[in-house]
């Protein structure tokens, strides 16, 4: 890479009345690419790789950790949280399978330790994969100039101009703040925070109850916290479907977290030591929750801002940045993947579009991606895993439908695990055979849900999967007994 630098000398005259020169090193280098994508999140570094197989001469520009929050703040750190939890709450459940266990407790800070190491080492896959495939990496905040240039500042001031033909903003999103929910960071925190406590808070106030909330009121409701749950919404998990967030709440209910659903958070006082939320629960009743923190779990906001937008005329619409089925924004050669445009907030879409890109990019015919056969994963326990339509949004869609539900209770490997709650359901076009959707929930629902998804991509019928042997003693065998129930021909319900 060429660079050439500018040094500037000036007078500085001090406070004190003396004047001084000073030199100031300015790198005004232009090194020209294919393609340069701005975050390097599952869905930035997936399109550079992507990209640089291709043939594209790629650089990925990166302010913080090489792998975006997914590697650092979310989806690898908090399953190893996950992790721990489950390792614990088998310890103090060992009985139930004829093994005694004294004296068993945990180190809080240890398990926060362990998560870290675990998000470390992925980031330094990334960094691997990057240099693997020649693909130069950027520290700096990117910002997109006129011309298709990409404006590097680094950490220290330090401003780099590179030029490209294509430009791929994955800049990624960050905790949604509400105005009566302000974050300190402290006793008021988002998910970053919540994945590095200096302490396990003894009671925590959980504000949401999506993925986030729900994962994260798992790991410290197992490791002894006292967890409340607020939700806005009649049902914890709101976008799934009813059956299993009634499941969940059962399940949650059943180890200790309280779950409050259509109640809103007022305000959180946080005067005192700890902090004082006041609540107007679905009665409409104003009650007071003592706890010693609060997670706001209420969403992500998406990172559009200072990346040179308005200036370059990108369009975006309520917050997120307008694009056509292959990413394409109102300006030629500037893109946009994953959080910052509409679609499912989850890290495997971001990638998925971040490959349909790129292809694009390159002359070839990719299929635009199938937003309703997105799998949508939550990793608390019990396990929640879905895709396609729920069974109310088959019926409001106007389909005449089958269901089948098959109980973990009457699954063999389920009891033998004592694994026995949760459901497998899955709905079909009473027509057609159409498979419409699947709904899971129970233990390691999230490592059989992409059966459904492939089923539905190959446009599988409901008796293809009844003829489809599953093996035998597996939970994916439910899969094959709720598409029986479907159509009467269930064996062991």
């Amino acid at each position: 890479m060429l660079n050439v630098y500018l040094m500037v000398i000036s007078w500085f005259e001090h406070p004190n009345g003396n004047a001084y020169l000073r030199a100031t090193k300015l790198t005004i280098a232009t090194m020209n690419y294919d393609l340069i994508v701005i975050g390097s999140g599952p869905g930035g570094y997936v399109a550079a790789i992507r990209a640089s197989q291709l043939g594209l001469k790629t650089a990925i520009v990166e302010k913080e950790n090489l792998g975006g929050v997914c590697l650092n703040w979310g989806c690898i750190p908090t399953k190893a949280l996950i992790k721990s939890a489950q390792v614990f709450e088998y310890i103090n459940h060992a009985s139930d399978y004829g093994i005694s266990v004294t004296g068993a407790s945990h180190d809080f800070g240890a398990v926060i330790s362990r998560s870290r190491g675990v998000a470390d080492g992925m980031s330094k896959g990334v960094q691997f994969l990057l240099k693997k495939n020649k693909i130069d990496v950027i520290n700096g905040h990117g910002k997109i100039k006129s011309g298709k240039k990409v404006e590097v500042k680094s950490a220290d001031g330090t401003t780099v101009t590179y030029e490209a033909n294509h430009i791929i903003l994955a800049t990624g999103a960050r905790s949604r703040e509400l105005p009566n929910l302000k974050q300190d960071g402290k006793k008021v925190f988002g998910y970053r925070e919540a994945m590095t406590l200096p302490s396990q808070p003894k009671s925590l106030v959980v504000v949401g109850s999506g993925a986030i909330g729900v994962e994260f009121a798992y790991v410290y409701n197992s490791m002894g916290t006292k967890v409340t749950i607020v939700e806005f919404m009649p049902n914890i998990v709101p976008v799934e479907d009813e059956d299993v967030s009634k499941q969940l709440e059962r399940s949650f209910k059943k180890s200790g977290i309280e779950v409050m659903t259509s109640s809103t958070v007022e305000s959180v006082d946080t005067s005192g030591s700890g902090c004082k939320v006041h609540v107007k629960n679905k009665k409409g009743e104003m009650v007071v929750i003592e706890a010693d923190a609060v997670l706001s779990a209420v969403g992500i906001t998406p990172n559009i801002e200072n990346l040179g937008l308005e200036e370059v005329g990108v369009v975006t619409d309520k917050g997120r940045v307008v694009v056509n089925e292959y990413y394409q924004t109102n300006m030629p050669g500037i893109y946009a993947i994953g959080d910052i445009v509409k679609g499912q907030a989850l890290a495997h879409v971001a990638s998925a579009e971040g490959i349909i890109c790129v292809e694009k990019i390159a002359g070839h015919h990719p299929e635009p991606l199938d937003y309703n056969n997105i799998p949508g994963c939550t990793y608390c326990n019990p396990e929640i895993a879905s895709v396609g339509f729920t069974e109310k949004a088959a019926k409001d869609a106007g389909y005449e439908i089958k269901v089948g539900k098959f109980p973990f209770s009457a699954s063999g490997k389920a009891s033998a695990a004592g694994s026995k709650d949760g459901f497998v359901k899955v709905i079909f076009d009473a027509k057609y055979g159409e498979f419409l959707g699947a709904h899971m929930i129970g233990a390691n629902v999230t490592e059989m849900i992409a059966e459904i998804v492939v089923a539905r991509k190959l446009e599988t019928t409901g008796h293809e999967i009844i003829k489809s042997v599953h093996p035998h003693p597996t939970m994916s065998e439910a899969v094959m007994e709720a598409a029986a129930a479907a159509y009467g021909e269930v064996i062991h319900m």
